[in-house]
């Protein structure tokens, strides 16, 4: 264990010794599944903490939690908090993006990486991850290296944790910050599928204002290793950032039974004239979205790995996945925008954070 790791377990000690006549009067109680609004709006309320300062005083501060850790800036510009209650629950805190220029080039490095496997980030620092079963599967590259610099710091304070009675962990993050929790879970729940991590964890997650994290069979696999209510994704329906990053579907990305599958070959098999007709009318329809597709993928991926080599300059680009097939992933919660909501909260071109700050989750979170 590092010296550092050894002066986080005292320093746990001290604190949760200083809880223990709170625990001896809160009654514990496992984290249980399903949407619970009281528990979202805690959480919300931890996560608007992670900022050096709060832009907004007014935000309620949370009741029920006591921050005992933050991170340095890791990564591309992350960071996380590790937050602890009197009844024996965590929270893995994300923080959502930066100002600084490479939290943005995080952002917009969303060339597709496969689900399972092994990202070279240093000489020293391979990242072996495994996030759906499915070899169909694909998330964001950006948001993957944050992940990596995140778990290898994150994994340490858990164990310190779990020594100490602590087994419940609530991962919460906002805007960029919940598409790394996205992440963050599957790499966790499959760790404990395969052994490498303790069944005694339990899990539930919580995205807030996520943008999409990878393609369908992503989201097909982390809603299966989630179902019963344990990963949710709340976002405001005026926002656009869950809507980000650009989607293109193509006969690429459906499963292997399709009708498109074998078109080009049911095509040649049509009389002269008709085939003639139906190649065009295929083509106009299949070549544009591959090309945009390919234009995506050089743009997004092989110009910005290019980018993400000035920050970490030992990082391997890997071979990317031949999708951009974004969708949303887990199950929703909808804060749905009403002609009251705008009143408060008008759309605005020149402001458009407005619909994606604390406050407006906050106030359509009081009416769901």
């Amino acid at each position: 264990m590092k010296r550092s790791d050894n002066i986080f377990a005292i320093i746990v000690f001290i604190l949760i010794s200083g809880l223990t006549q709170n625990v001896l009067l809160a009654q514990k109680q496992g984290i249980e599944p399903g949407f619970d609004k009281a528990e979202f709006l805690e959480l919300l309320k931890i996560s608007s903490r992670q900022g050096d300062s709060l832009y907004n005083p007014d935000l309620p501060a949370p009741q029920k939690f006591e921050k005992i850790y933050r991170s340095k800036s890791i990564g591309l510009d992350n960071r996380w908090d590790l937050w602890v209650s009197a009844d024996s629950k965590a929270v893995i805190s994300i923080r959502c993006t930066t100002v600084e220029q490479v939290s943005w080039l995080e952002n917009f490095y969303a060339a597709m990486v496969p689900a399972k496997g092994e990202l070279t980030l240093s000489n020293d620092f391979r990242f072996n991850y495994h996030l759906s079963d499915d070899s169909k599967a694909a998330v964001h590259a950006g948001w993957l290296i944050a992940t990596a610099f995140l778990t290898r710091d994150i994994m340490p304070k858990m164990d310190s944790l779990a020594q100490a009675g602590y087994h419940d962990f609530y991962i919460m993050g906002h805007s960029q910050g919940g598409a790394i929790a996205y992440l963050l879970t599957s790499h966790f729940l499959n760790m404990q599928k395969q052994g490498q991590l303790s069944t005694d964890y339990t899990f539930k997650t919580y995205c807030s204002a996520a943008p999409k994290p990878g393609n369908l069979y992503f989201a097909y696999s982390f809603e299966n290793i989630t179902k019963g209510g344990w990963a949710f994704n709340v976002v405001n329906s005026a926002d656009w950032v869950p809507e980000a990053p650009f989607s293109i579907q193509t006969t690429m990305d459906f499963n292997p039974s399709n009708p498109f599958a074998n078109a080009e070959k049911t095509i040649k098999k049509a009389p002269f004239v008709k085939r003639q007709a139906m190649k065009f009318f295929y083509n106009s329809l299949d070549k544009p979205t591959k090309k945009a597709n390919k234009k995506f993928q050089k743009q997004l991926g092989k110009t910005l790995g290019g980018f993400v080599n000035k920050y970490l300059p030992e990082y391997e680009v890997p071979t990317y996945y031949n999708s951009n097939n974004y969708t949303r992933a887990g199950h929703q919660i909808v804060l749905y925008a009403d002609q009251d909501y705008y009143r408060l909260f008008p759309n605005d071109p020149a402001k458009i954070w407005t619909h994606h700050m604390f406050e407006a989750y906050m106030h359509l979170l009081e009416k769901y």
